[in-house]
Protein backbone atom coordinates (compact mmCIF):
# COMPACT_ATOMS: atom_id res chain seq x y z
CA UNK A 1 0.00 0.00 0.00
CA UNK A 2 1.14 3.65 -0.75
CA UNK A 3 1.68 4.66 2.47
CA UNK A 4 0.49 8.53 1.30
CA UNK A 5 -2.76 7.31 0.14
CA UNK A 6 -3.51 5.40 3.14
CA UNK A 7 -2.88 8.28 5.56
CA UNK A 8 -4.50 10.81 3.73
CA UNK A 9 -7.64 8.10 3.72
CA UNK A 10 -7.33 7.54 7.38
CA UNK A 11 -7.43 11.55 7.65
CA UNK A 12 -10.29 12.21 6.20
CA UNK A 13 -12.51 9.79 8.77
CA UNK A 14 -9.87 10.84 11.93
CA UNK A 15 -10.06 14.31 13.48
CA UNK A 16 -7.33 14.00 15.56
CA UNK A 17 -4.54 13.48 12.63
CA UNK A 18 -4.30 16.72 12.05
CA UNK A 19 -1.38 18.28 9.13
CA UNK A 20 1.34 18.77 12.28
CA UNK A 21 1.06 15.41 13.09
CA UNK A 22 0.23 14.11 9.25
CA UNK A 23 4.21 13.18 8.56
CA UNK A 24 4.62 11.36 11.92
CA UNK A 25 1.94 8.80 10.93
CA UNK A 26 3.26 8.23 7.69
CA UNK A 27 6.58 7.62 9.03
CA UNK A 28 4.68 5.32 11.63
CA UNK A 29 3.05 3.40 8.68
CA UNK A 30 6.72 3.39 6.68
CA UNK A 31 7.89 1.57 10.28
CA UNK A 32 4.91 -1.10 10.43
CA UNK A 33 5.04 -2.36 6.83
CA UNK A 34 9.01 -2.37 7.42
CA UNK A 35 8.25 -4.68 10.25
CA UNK A 36 5.95 -6.99 8.37
CA UNK A 37 7.84 -7.34 5.54
CA UNK A 38 11.36 -8.79 7.46
CA UNK A 39 11.33 -11.91 6.69
CA UNK A 40 12.81 -13.11 10.29
CA UNK A 41 14.02 -16.95 10.24
CA UNK A 42 14.82 -16.93 14.21
CA UNK A 43 16.11 -19.90 15.57
CA UNK A 44 15.22 -19.86 19.41
CA UNK A 45 17.85 -21.68 21.51
CA UNK A 46 17.34 -22.54 25.37
CA UNK A 47 18.71 -19.77 27.21
CA UNK A 48 17.54 -20.28 31.15
CA UNK A 49 16.12 -22.93 33.00
CA UNK A 50 13.96 -21.41 35.98
CA UNK A 51 13.44 -23.79 39.05
CA UNK A 52 12.15 -21.48 41.60
CA UNK A 53 9.20 -22.80 42.26
CA UNK A 54 8.71 -25.99 44.96
CA UNK A 55 5.66 -27.78 43.22
CA UNK A 56 4.25 -27.31 39.62
CA UNK A 57 3.69 -24.25 38.21
CA UNK A 58 -0.26 -23.39 36.66
CA UNK A 59 0.80 -20.51 34.31
CA UNK A 60 3.39 -17.80 32.81
CA UNK A 61 2.30 -14.62 31.30
CA UNK A 62 4.51 -11.79 30.01
CA UNK A 63 4.21 -8.04 30.57
CA UNK A 64 3.31 -5.66 26.96
CA UNK A 65 7.17 -5.24 26.42
CA UNK A 66 8.45 -9.16 27.47
CA UNK A 67 10.47 -7.35 29.58
CA UNK A 68 9.33 -9.03 32.90
CA UNK A 69 7.06 -12.59 33.08
CA UNK A 70 5.16 -14.15 36.25
CA UNK A 71 4.75 -17.59 37.17
CA UNK A 72 1.86 -18.50 39.61
CA UNK A 73 2.68 -22.16 41.30
CA UNK A 74 0.73 -24.63 43.57
CA UNK A 75 3.72 -23.68 46.07
CA UNK A 76 1.35 -20.82 46.72
CA UNK A 77 3.31 -17.97 45.46
CA UNK A 78 3.68 -15.56 42.35
CA UNK A 79 7.42 -15.09 41.08
CA UNK A 80 8.06 -12.46 39.32
CA UNK A 81 11.47 -12.40 37.01
CA UNK A 82 13.60 -10.06 34.56
CA UNK A 83 13.18 -11.92 30.82
CA UNK A 84 16.37 -10.42 30.28
CA UNK A 85 19.20 -11.93 32.78
CA UNK A 86 16.54 -14.74 33.82
CA UNK A 87 16.73 -13.58 37.48
CA UNK A 88 13.83 -13.64 40.16
CA UNK A 89 12.74 -10.16 41.35
CA UNK A 90 9.87 -10.76 43.85
CA UNK A 91 7.96 -13.45 45.47
CA UNK A 92 4.33 -12.35 45.76
CA UNK A 93 3.22 -14.30 48.96
CA UNK A 94 0.25 -14.48 50.90
CA UNK A 95 -2.06 -16.76 49.18
CA UNK A 96 -3.49 -19.71 51.62
CA UNK A 97 -3.57 -21.94 48.36
CA UNK A 98 -2.78 -22.64 44.73
CA UNK A 99 -2.07 -19.38 42.67
CA UNK A 100 -4.04 -20.28 39.40
CA UNK A 101 -4.86 -17.65 37.45
CA UNK A 102 -1.86 -14.34 37.21
CA UNK A 103 -1.90 -11.47 34.84
CA UNK A 104 -0.25 -7.97 34.34
CA UNK A 105 -1.83 -5.36 33.67
CA UNK A 106 -0.78 -4.62 30.30
CA UNK A 107 -0.09 -2.78 28.57
CA UNK A 108 1.29 -0.73 32.10
CA UNK A 109 2.54 -3.51 33.74
CA UNK A 110 2.76 -1.89 36.94
CA UNK A 111 0.57 -4.05 38.66
CA UNK A 112 -0.24 -7.98 38.64
CA UNK A 113 -3.40 -10.04 40.02
CA UNK A 114 -3.28 -13.30 41.22
CA UNK A 115 -6.36 -16.19 41.89
CA UNK A 116 -6.17 -18.43 44.00
CA UNK A 117 -7.74 -21.71 45.01
CA UNK A 118 -8.30 -19.85 48.74
CA UNK A 119 -11.27 -18.31 46.83
CA UNK A 120 -9.34 -14.48 46.82
CA UNK A 121 -7.69 -12.29 44.69
CA UNK A 122 -5.02 -10.30 44.93
CA UNK A 123 -3.62 -6.91 43.46
CA UNK A 124 0.12 -6.30 43.86
CA UNK A 125 2.75 -3.63 42.69
CA UNK A 126 5.13 -5.05 40.21
CA UNK A 127 7.91 -2.71 42.00
CA UNK A 128 7.77 -3.28 45.41
CA UNK A 129 6.03 -6.69 45.33
CA UNK A 130 3.58 -4.84 47.73
CA UNK A 131 0.04 -6.15 47.98
CA UNK A 132 -2.69 -3.64 47.23
CA UNK A 133 -6.12 -5.07 47.51
CA UNK A 134 -7.55 -8.53 49.04
CA UNK A 135 -10.64 -9.48 47.18
CA UNK A 136 -12.89 -11.45 48.75
CA UNK A 137 -16.15 -12.51 47.78
CA UNK A 138 -16.06 -15.59 45.71
CA UNK A 139 -17.67 -18.52 47.65
CA UNK A 140 -15.08 -21.45 45.33
CA UNK A 141 -11.89 -21.25 43.95
CA UNK A 142 -11.10 -18.70 41.26
CA UNK A 143 -9.52 -20.20 37.91
CA UNK A 144 -9.78 -17.20 35.66
CA UNK A 145 -8.75 -13.74 35.72
CA UNK A 146 -8.58 -10.81 33.24
CA UNK A 147 -7.55 -6.82 33.39
CA UNK A 148 -8.83 -4.53 30.97
CA UNK A 149 -7.16 -2.54 28.68
CA UNK A 150 -8.04 0.18 30.61
CA UNK A 151 -6.44 -1.07 33.84
CA UNK A 152 -9.45 0.17 36.12
CA UNK A 153 -11.27 -2.97 36.65
CA UNK A 154 -9.92 -6.84 37.35
CA UNK A 155 -12.59 -9.51 36.42
CA UNK A 156 -12.32 -13.14 38.05
CA UNK A 157 -13.95 -16.22 37.13
CA UNK A 158 -14.74 -18.83 40.05
CA UNK A 159 -16.04 -22.29 40.05
CA UNK A 160 -19.48 -21.07 42.45
CA UNK A 161 -20.32 -19.93 38.60
CA UNK A 162 -19.84 -16.31 39.10
CA UNK A 163 -17.47 -13.68 37.59
CA UNK A 164 -17.00 -10.59 39.81
CA UNK A 165 -15.69 -7.24 38.32
CA UNK A 166 -13.66 -5.07 41.07
CA UNK A 167 -12.32 -1.34 40.66
CA UNK A 168 -8.53 -1.18 41.21
CA UNK A 169 -8.58 1.74 43.24
CA UNK A 170 -10.76 1.72 45.64
CA UNK A 171 -10.42 -2.10 46.12
CA UNK A 172 -13.76 -2.92 46.23
CA UNK A 173 -16.48 -5.23 44.31
CA UNK A 174 -18.65 -3.57 41.49
CA UNK A 175 -20.79 -6.25 40.43
CA UNK A 176 -20.91 -9.96 40.20
CA UNK A 177 -21.94 -11.43 36.93
CA UNK A 178 -24.60 -14.54 37.75
CA UNK A 179 -26.60 -16.47 35.36
CA UNK A 180 -24.24 -19.38 34.76
CA UNK A 181 -25.56 -22.56 36.00
CA UNK A 182 -21.75 -24.26 36.44
CA UNK A 183 -18.65 -23.38 36.60
CA UNK A 184 -16.75 -20.50 34.83
CA UNK A 185 -13.42 -21.34 33.63
CA UNK A 186 -12.59 -18.42 30.88
CA UNK A 187 -13.58 -14.74 30.30
CA UNK A 188 -12.08 -11.84 28.54
CA UNK A 189 -12.67 -7.89 27.91
CA UNK A 190 -13.03 -6.63 24.68
CA UNK A 191 -10.30 -3.67 23.96
CA UNK A 192 -12.70 -1.20 24.44
CA UNK A 193 -13.41 -2.46 27.93
CA UNK A 194 -17.37 -1.85 27.38
CA UNK A 195 -18.17 -5.78 27.22
CA UNK A 196 -17.35 -8.89 28.80
CA UNK A 197 -17.41 -12.72 28.03
CA UNK A 198 -17.08 -15.34 30.62
CA UNK A 199 -17.29 -19.22 29.23
CA UNK A 200 -18.76 -21.97 31.15
CA UNK A 201 -18.99 -25.74 31.88
CA UNK A 202 -22.51 -25.44 30.94
CA UNK A 203 -21.93 -25.75 27.53
CA UNK A 204 -22.71 -21.45 27.22
CA UNK A 205 -21.06 -18.30 26.92
CA UNK A 206 -22.17 -15.40 28.11
CA UNK A 207 -22.07 -11.35 26.93
CA UNK A 208 -22.06 -8.78 29.67
CA UNK A 209 -22.21 -5.38 29.41
CA UNK A 210 -19.20 -4.26 31.97
CA UNK A 211 -21.20 -0.71 32.74
CA UNK A 212 -24.57 -2.76 34.17
CA UNK A 213 -23.35 -5.98 34.77
CA UNK A 214 -26.06 -7.05 32.99
CA UNK A 215 -26.34 -10.25 30.76
CA UNK A 216 -27.04 -8.89 27.12
CA UNK A 217 -26.68 -12.24 25.19
CA UNK A 218 -25.78 -15.99 25.73
CA UNK A 219 -24.40 -17.74 23.12
CA UNK A 220 -25.97 -20.88 22.83
CA UNK A 221 -25.01 -23.68 20.63
CA UNK A 222 -22.28 -25.84 22.07
CA UNK A 223 -22.33 -29.35 23.29
CA UNK A 224 -19.88 -29.52 25.50
CA UNK A 225 -17.99 -27.47 28.61
CA UNK A 226 -16.42 -24.26 27.03
CA UNK A 227 -12.54 -24.37 26.93
CA UNK A 228 -11.85 -20.70 25.63
CA UNK A 229 -13.30 -18.15 24.32
CA UNK A 230 -11.90 -14.37 22.91
CA UNK A 231 -12.72 -11.40 21.18
CA UNK A 232 -11.25 -10.41 18.14
CA UNK A 233 -9.43 -7.02 18.21
CA UNK A 234 -11.77 -5.21 17.18
CA UNK A 235 -14.82 -6.79 19.20
CA UNK A 236 -16.61 -7.76 16.32
CA UNK A 237 -16.60 -10.86 16.71
CA UNK A 238 -15.92 -13.78 19.57
CA UNK A 239 -14.17 -17.22 18.89
CA UNK A 240 -15.47 -20.43 21.30
CA UNK A 241 -13.34 -23.63 21.95
CA UNK A 242 -15.47 -26.28 23.57
CA UNK A 243 -15.39 -30.17 24.75
CA UNK A 244 -17.53 -31.13 21.76
CA UNK A 245 -14.46 -30.78 19.56
CA UNK A 246 -15.62 -27.87 17.31
CA UNK A 247 -15.04 -24.38 17.71
CA UNK A 248 -17.72 -21.75 17.00
CA UNK A 249 -17.38 -17.73 15.83
CA UNK A 250 -20.39 -15.63 16.93
CA UNK A 251 -21.20 -12.19 16.39
CA UNK A 252 -20.23 -9.72 18.90
CA UNK A 253 -22.98 -7.23 18.70
CA UNK A 254 -25.49 -9.24 18.27
CA UNK A 255 -24.83 -12.83 19.96
CA UNK A 256 -25.75 -14.83 16.82
CA UNK A 257 -23.91 -17.67 16.01
CA UNK A 258 -21.57 -17.49 12.39
CA UNK A 259 -19.79 -20.55 12.05
CA UNK A 260 -19.00 -23.43 13.25
CA UNK A 261 -15.44 -24.70 12.90
CA UNK A 262 -15.12 -27.91 12.42
CA UNK A 263 -12.24 -31.10 11.66
CA UNK A 264 -10.62 -31.69 15.05
CA UNK A 265 -11.12 -34.97 16.28
CA UNK A 266 -11.29 -34.73 19.97
CA UNK A 267 -11.68 -31.47 22.72
CA UNK A 268 -10.35 -28.51 21.65
CA UNK A 269 -8.97 -27.07 24.49
CA UNK A 270 -7.39 -23.77 23.29
CA UNK A 271 -8.74 -21.23 20.58
CA UNK A 272 -7.31 -17.47 19.88
CA UNK A 273 -7.23 -14.47 17.57
CA UNK A 274 -4.11 -13.33 15.62
CA UNK A 275 -3.78 -9.47 16.82
CA UNK A 276 -5.48 -8.33 13.59
CA UNK A 277 -8.55 -10.64 14.08
CA UNK A 278 -8.29 -12.40 10.49
CA UNK A 279 -6.76 -16.13 11.68
CA UNK A 280 -8.24 -18.18 14.65
CA UNK A 281 -5.82 -21.29 15.83
CA UNK A 282 -7.61 -23.92 17.86
CA UNK A 283 -5.45 -26.36 20.01
CA UNK A 284 -7.07 -29.89 20.48
CA UNK A 285 -6.47 -33.35 22.54
CA UNK A 286 -6.31 -35.07 19.06
CA UNK A 287 -2.81 -33.72 19.15
CA UNK A 288 -2.94 -31.20 16.66
CA UNK A 289 -3.72 -27.45 16.10
CA UNK A 290 -5.30 -25.66 13.15
CA UNK A 291 -5.66 -22.52 11.52
CA UNK A 292 -9.21 -20.55 10.35
CA UNK A 293 -9.25 -17.63 7.95
CA UNK A 294 -12.01 -15.57 10.27
CA UNK A 295 -13.43 -14.45 7.01
CA UNK A 296 -13.79 -17.43 4.70
CA UNK A 297 -14.30 -19.53 8.07
CA UNK A 298 -11.93 -22.44 5.65
CA UNK A 299 -9.20 -24.53 7.65
CA UNK A 300 -6.44 -23.20 5.93
CA UNK A 301 -3.23 -25.27 7.96
CA UNK A 302 -3.21 -28.03 9.75
CA UNK A 303 -0.16 -28.26 12.38
CA UNK A 304 0.38 -32.03 13.24
CA UNK A 305 3.13 -33.48 14.80
CA UNK A 306 2.93 -33.30 18.48
CA UNK A 307 3.30 -36.53 20.12
CA UNK A 308 0.11 -35.81 22.76
CA UNK A 309 -2.58 -33.31 23.06
CA UNK A 310 -2.30 -29.47 22.77
CA UNK A 311 -3.24 -27.35 25.55
CA UNK A 312 -2.01 -23.86 24.83
CA UNK A 313 -1.68 -22.00 21.13
CA UNK A 314 -0.66 -18.80 20.48
CA UNK A 315 0.10 -16.37 17.54
CA UNK A 316 3.30 -13.84 17.56
CA UNK A 317 2.39 -10.29 17.74
CA UNK A 318 3.23 -10.19 13.94
CA UNK A 319 0.86 -13.04 13.11
CA UNK A 320 3.32 -15.17 10.99
CA UNK A 321 4.09 -17.78 13.50
CA UNK A 322 2.02 -20.02 15.98
CA UNK A 323 3.74 -21.55 19.05
CA UNK A 324 2.08 -24.61 20.38
CA UNK A 325 2.55 -26.07 24.34
CA UNK A 326 1.50 -30.05 24.43
CA UNK A 327 2.02 -33.08 26.83
CA UNK A 328 4.30 -34.56 24.67
CA UNK A 329 6.94 -32.05 27.00
CA UNK A 330 7.76 -30.13 23.29
CA UNK A 331 6.48 -27.33 21.73
CA UNK A 332 6.58 -26.35 18.67
CA UNK A 333 7.09 -23.46 16.39
CA UNK A 334 4.80 -23.34 13.19
CA UNK A 335 4.52 -20.92 10.17
CA UNK A 336 0.78 -19.08 10.52
CA UNK A 337 0.26 -19.83 6.70
CA UNK A 338 1.79 -22.87 5.91
CA UNK A 339 0.98 -24.88 8.50
CA UNK A 340 4.62 -26.06 8.77
CA UNK A 341 6.70 -27.02 11.56
CA UNK A 342 9.93 -24.92 11.71
CA UNK A 343 11.50 -25.86 14.81
CA UNK A 344 10.97 -28.10 17.90
CA UNK A 345 11.18 -26.69 21.64
CA UNK A 346 12.76 -29.60 23.81
CA UNK A 347 14.18 -30.52 27.22
CA UNK A 348 11.44 -29.93 29.46
CA UNK A 349 10.62 -33.65 31.23
CA UNK A 350 7.11 -33.29 31.65
CA UNK A 351 4.02 -31.75 30.01
CA UNK A 352 4.19 -28.36 28.93
CA UNK A 353 1.01 -26.35 29.93
CA UNK A 354 1.88 -22.81 29.20
CA UNK A 355 3.61 -21.02 26.44
CA UNK A 356 3.54 -17.26 25.66
CA UNK A 357 5.39 -14.89 23.10
CA UNK A 358 6.94 -11.22 24.27
CA UNK A 359 5.90 -8.54 22.18
CA UNK A 360 8.74 -8.25 19.93
CA UNK A 361 8.54 -12.09 19.01
CA UNK A 362 11.93 -13.23 19.55
CA UNK A 363 11.91 -14.39 22.85
CA UNK A 364 9.78 -17.62 23.67
CA UNK A 365 8.24 -18.68 27.49
CA UNK A 366 7.31 -22.68 28.48
CA UNK A 367 5.73 -23.75 31.69
CA UNK A 368 5.80 -27.26 32.74
CA UNK A 369 4.44 -29.57 34.94
CA UNK A 370 8.33 -30.43 35.64
CA UNK A 371 8.06 -27.10 37.89
CA UNK A 372 10.38 -25.15 35.64
CA UNK A 373 9.95 -22.41 33.27
CA UNK A 374 12.48 -22.18 29.94
CA UNK A 375 13.13 -19.11 28.55
CA UNK A 376 13.86 -19.20 25.16
CA UNK A 377 15.85 -16.70 22.76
Amino acid sequence: TDAIALVDEIQKGEPLITASCKEHVIHLVRRLQEKLGENEDHKFYLFKVLRAHVLPLTNVAFNKSGSRFITGSYDRTCKVWDTASGEELRTLEGHRNVVYAIAFNNPYGDKVATGSFDKTCKLWSTETGKCYHTFRGHSAEIVCLSFNLQSTLVATGSMDTTAKLWDIEKGEEIVTLSGHSAEIIALSFNTTGDRIITGSFDHTVAVWDVGTGRMLHTLIGHRGEISSAQFNWDCSLIVTGSMDKTCMLWNAMTGTHIATLTGHTDEILDVCFDYAGQRIATASADGSARVYNAETKKCIAKLEGHGGEISKVCFNPKGNRILTASSDKTARLWDAATGHCLQILEGHTDEIFSCAFNYKGDIIITGSKDNSCRIWH
